[in-house]
């Protein structure tokens, strides 16, 4: 009985020596992985918040494959992230968090990679992601009573201007920052940040996924707004199917007051906008108060007006944004059209007849062009790319549509400015060429009287604009549109058999592109693309070419005196008119004539050279157009 019973004792030993030395299953996989088996750790979870990160909370259950983790410890899997912001009084503040790695198997070509890829650079998309709760990463908010933290209001919440940024400390100690742009939040209630590393660097925290040679056997669970979500690659999926920018969720979220005061001007205004809108009550004030260039100046200061009123992100109204109305409309100044319908209409307004009968004026005209090439010198040494000092240069012309013109197919990045600063000059004609002219003639030149021009026919009135047009473009073909449409204005005007056409082009036709013209130009200058230090110089350049010019116009007219007999000298006043700000320049020169000797009228003596500038401008432009690429 003592045999048996010591038998039955020894079997007994030897099956608990056996049970005792078999491998645990978690250890036996990890065996099989060559590694050393490690204990499972509890991660720290902070101080409870709205959403504590006991967010990732495990779920035990007896009997469930779920309570098994197989691999190296539960910490591997977690980062921790320290989140950092300012409150609107500059006041740091900081939080910590957690998330978990998980997997990106999001596979291309689906529309969650099309999501992540919205975000994120498609070669910057990982392999992991990093997930946590919503309530994580958003600024502490005023329903967190028990927080240390200040209470942040998420209707005035800017991620930006409040320097919004996490530092992610990862299981091997690496540390990367992200910004604000680098998270996708969901609608239900999780957020991700994307990141790239070694697929082989991390286990990580999905069912049925591997790392290294382990594979994980564990579903997570993120404890959030009271509720438990199962974290599955479908989960995953999912929440990226419905995620956005944190912008996009603060803006979804906020209040209705709060979403309505971001569509308002006021909500986006800046000092640049408001020395805009100064700079248009000034033009609308000249325009009205002192009726210098209304036509111009009154839709072009209302255009700034236009232009300046800012709006909300994604609201396409401007002329920057494409498909817009006034897109459109700007569309005309930007490829060339504007201006030669503006030509036809002043060609259809223009009577040749006075430089028809006085050639030698035509050279006055065209001397007065020379700040144009001086402006362009000047333009080129103070750094200016080549098609940006032609386009500069024009405006030394006095001729708006010409720069707008040359301007839209050579610099249109510049097309605001230089049109400004030619509409501008064209203004202040009467106020800039008085004294150039007082300072360059004496008394004596002042007070010469000229002949009357003589009677031009209608044959000469007719053939002008054919042979103009054939030996102006023979010389400056890159000019044709505009002296095309010039000299077709005037043929249409000077036939006499259509003048349907004639009235429209001069009335109708050039009144309308006026104010598109206007009001699109205008409301190309907005502050962020106007207040610049370019603009600055395109302005001073500008009326040190317009000034270059009508000195130019004058000393020319001196220098034909030379080659003159007494009787037939020129009044050199009438030079300030070769510019081409028809009809305000032969006006300044019929004024300082009559201030001079009241009984001296110079006007149509003035208008030759003055339409000479037009064709002169043109000219001068078809040149820089075809010597210089574009």
């Amino acid at each position: 009985m003592k045999k048996y019973t010591t038998l039955i004792l020894a079997l007994l030993l030897s099956f608990l020596l056996f049970a005792q030395e078999e491998p645990k299953p978690e250890e036996a996989a990890v065996q099989q992985a060559g590694q050393e088996p490690q204990a499972q750790e509890e991660p720290q979870a902070p101080a409870a918040r709205a959403l504590p990160m006991r967010n990732f909370a495990k779920h035990h259950k007896k009997g469930s494959a779920n309570s098994v983790f197989t691999g190296s410890k539960e910490n591997e899997s977690l980062v921790k992230l320290e989140i950092e912001y300012k409150l609107l009084d500059n006041t740091p503040q900081k939080k910590i968090e957690y998330a978990a790695i998980v997997s990106n198997n999001v596979v291309e070509g689906t529309p969650e990679y099309k999501t992540i890829a919205e975000h994120h650079d498609e070669s910057t998309i990982g392999n992991y992601l990093m997930i946590t709760g919503l309530e994580a990463v958003l600024p502490n908010q005023k329903e967190q009573k028990d927080s240390s933290l200040a209470a942040v209001d998420l209707d005035s919440f800017d991620p930006a201007k409040q320097d919004y940024k996490i530092t992610a400390i990862f299981p091997n100690g690496e540390r990367k920052e992200y910004k604000h742009s680098d998270l996708l939040l969901a609608d239900n209630g999780v957020a991700f940040i994307n990141f790239k590393e070694d697929p082989e660097l991390f286990p990580v925290m999905l069912n049925g996924e591997s790392a290294r040679d382990v594979t994980l056997n564990r579903t997570l669970y993120i404890k959030n707004f009271g509720k438990t979500y199962e974290v599955t690659p479908l989960f995953i999926n999912f929440s990226l199917r419905s995620s956005g920018t944190m912008e996009y969720y603060l803006q979804k979220n906020r209040s209705f007051i709060a979403r309505f005061f971001n569509t308002t001007a006021v909500a986006h205004i800046t000092i640049g906008n408001l020395i805009m809108m100064l700079v248009a009550f000034i033009f609308i004030f000249l325009a009205i108060a002192k009726d210098y260039e209304p036509l111009l100046l009154l839709p072009i200061g209302f255009g700034i007006l236009i232009g300046n009123i800012p709006t909300a992100a994604g609201v396409q109204i401007g002329v920057y944004d494409p498909g817009s109305v006034l897109n459109y409309l700007y569309f005309g100044v930007l490829k060339g059209i504007y201006p030669p319908l503006i030509f036809l209409g002043i060609g259809a307004m223009t009577d040749f007849s006075y430089m028809i009968a006085n050639p030698k004026l035509i050279l006055i005209g065209g001397g007065a062009q020379v700040g144009i090439f001086a402006a362009f010198l000047i333009a080129i040494f103070l750094g200016f790319n080549i098609q940006e000092a032609a386009s500069i240069g024009i405006i030394g012309g006095a001729d708006g549509p010409t720069a707008i013109f040359t301007t839209g197919l050579m610099a249109p990045h510049l097309l605001g400015a230089v049109a400004i600063a030619a509409y501008s000059y064209m203004a202040l004609v009467p106020v800039i060429q008085p004294p150039i002219v007082k300072l360059l003639t004496t008394k004596k030149e002042r007070l010469i009287r000229m002949k009357p021009p003589r009677v031009v026919s209608k044959r000469e009135r007719v053939l002008f604009p054919i042979v103009a047009f054939i030996v102006c473009t023979f010389i400056a073909p890159g000019g044709l549109p505009l002296i095309g449409m010039l000299l077709l204005g005037n043929i249409i005007k000077e036939s006499g058999v259509t003048d349907r056409l004639s009235k429209t082009a001069s009335n109708a036709l050039i009144d309308i592109v006026t104010v598109l013209i206007g009001i699109t130009v205008g409301a190309s200058t907005s502050a962020q693309t106007f207040l610049t230090p370019a603009s600055v110089k395109i302005f001073l350049l500008g009326a040190l070419s317009f000034m270059i010019s009508t000195a130019g116009g004058v000393l020319i007219a001196k220098l034909i005196n030379c080659f003159l007999k007494p009787g037939n000298k020129l009044n050199p006043i009438i030079g300030c008119a070769g510019v081409s700000a028809v009809p305000d320049s032969a006006r300044v020169a019929q004024n300082i004539g009559k201030q001079a000797d009241p009984t001296n009228y110079l006007l149509m003596h003035a208008m030759a050279p003055n339409v000479a500038g037009v064709i002169g401008s043109a000219i001068a432009a078809g040149i820089l157009l075809g010597i210089i690429p574009h």
